[in-house]
């Protein structure tokens, strides 16, 4: 039986690799664009490759239907993975926070051993190839290229993800040609992205990095509540909260709903607390200017503009304080509010949501419901994982499952 797999990715190469050692005499060709394989695992953990999570249940993934992940996560959980890693070659650093990592610290470990495995196994490798078609005619597929056909095939494993990062040569093809047979799709969006505001002045307090608690709001609505760090930028907000919180709020976004965040730069202080504290401090020294006294709360950048939020001069001593002004500052302290208008897009984004309906793909085999012989795996479904490696466990399990049934053909 031959075999094509668009995209050289987790999925497709866990597909391939699971697909050839069931069954030795499968003929298996793994087409990708780029020059070598695993693009988006070199990328991910900013080079050390956050490869999966040791602890994973179907509420770490969102999408039309999260539940279709459960089959994939009970047949490949995360010992699974484990053992999978160890037979070829390639050791794991389980981290405090559950966050899984090659014991090499190089992402660059995990793609030469994947690629070792594929070598030894036969499967073929075509790369810098784009596929710009696949054709069916009667029970066989073929595969269309810029340079050439490659016909024949049995089965077609698409693995080739979706839009997040158009740099490494993402692109929405594979959805497409999904939609060629038969499958509909969800509409794609950035996801694990920053997002843009509208405060008027972002350069004035860009870089400045503070541990909050984040909660969303859409169209007024309390939709969810993330604590990490926050990063103020040149556009707006980013930091591990905004990542984390840009997948509830993104699609949204794209509905034109109103979208906003409240951050809260003090989240393990009430809000009594911090009032008396401030209250104390401009009362033991009242001859301070109250913009000098926040620099020891807040950052220099900050503390003027929690000033002009409360309407205070920033030559103002802290005697000259009153009691409306200090709620006012502390509300921007731990209430500090911001709509969002836009995101930094597919080019900043580390995932895609959106993708091809999960209700059309049989989660047990992940064969098309629509198409004979046609697999859908990874990114390039409707499904959509949070920040912390759930994104690539969820690759490399439907590839094993996507490769589990194709091995037993």
């Amino acid at each position: 039986m031959k075999i094509a797999i668009i995209g050289a990715g987790a999925a497709g190469l866990m597909a391939a690799i699971t697909a050839k050692r069931l069954n030795k005499n499968l003929n298996i060709d793994i087409f990708d664009i780029n020059k070598g394989i695993g693009k988006k695992i070199l990328a991910s953990g900013n080079g050390r490759c956050n490869i999966s999570n040791s602890s994973i249940t179907k509420d770490n993934y969102i999408g039309e239907n999260p539940s279709f992940v459960n089959d994939a996560l009970k047949q490949f959980d995360f010992k699974a993975f484990e053992r999978f890693c160890k037979s070829i070659g390639l050791l794991l650093d389980i981290k405090e926070t559950c966050k899984v990592y090659p014991l090499s610290n190089e992402a660059k470990s995990v793609t030469n051993l994947l690629e070792s495995a594929i070598q030894s196994l036969g499967i073929k490798l075509i790369l810098e190839t784009k596929v710009t078609d696949i054709e069916k005619n009667e029970d066989k597929f073929n595969v269309i290229s810029s340079e050439k056909s490659y016909v024949n095939y049995d089965q077609v494993v698409l693995s080739c993800g979706l839009g997040a990062a158009p740099q490494l040569n993402a692109t929405e093809l594979g959805m497409n040609f999904a939609e060629k047979f038969g499958h509909s799709c969800n509409m794609t969006y950035p996801s694990l992205v920053g997002l843009h505001t509208n405060y008027d002045q972002p350069t004035r307090i860009q870089g400045v990095k503070k541990e909050s608690h984040v909660t969303l709001y859409i169209d007024g609505n309390k939709e969810a509540e993330i604590t990490g760090d926050v990063l103020f930028t040149k556009y707006g907000v980013s930091g591990f909260a905004i990542l984390d919180i840009s997948q509830y709020a993104v699609y949204p976004l794209s509905l034109y709903q109103d979208v906003q965040i409240a951050v809260n730069m003090f989240p393990t202080i009430n809000r009594n607390e911090l009032l008396a504290q401030i209250e104390g401090l401009f009362k033991s020294l009242p001859n301070e200017k109250a913009q000098t006294l926040l620099t020891g709360i807040i950052s220099n950048k900050l503390a003027p503009i929690v000033l002009e939020n409360a309407k205070v001069s920033n030559e103002a001593l802290a005697k000259d304080i009153n009691s409306k002004h200090i709620r006012s500052i502390i509300n921007t302290l731990i209430n500090w509010r911001f709509k969002i208008t836009d995101t930094q897009g597919f080019k900043h984004a580390e995932a895609s949501g959106g993708g091809v309906r999960t209700d059309e793909v049989d989660s047990r085999t992940y064969e098309s419901k629509k198409c004979k012989g046609l697999y859908l795996a990874g990114e390039v479904l409707d499904i959509v994982g949070n920040r912390g490696g759930f994104n690539l466990h969820f690759a490399w399990a439907s590839g094993y499952l996507a490769g589990k049934s194709l091995g037993k053909k």
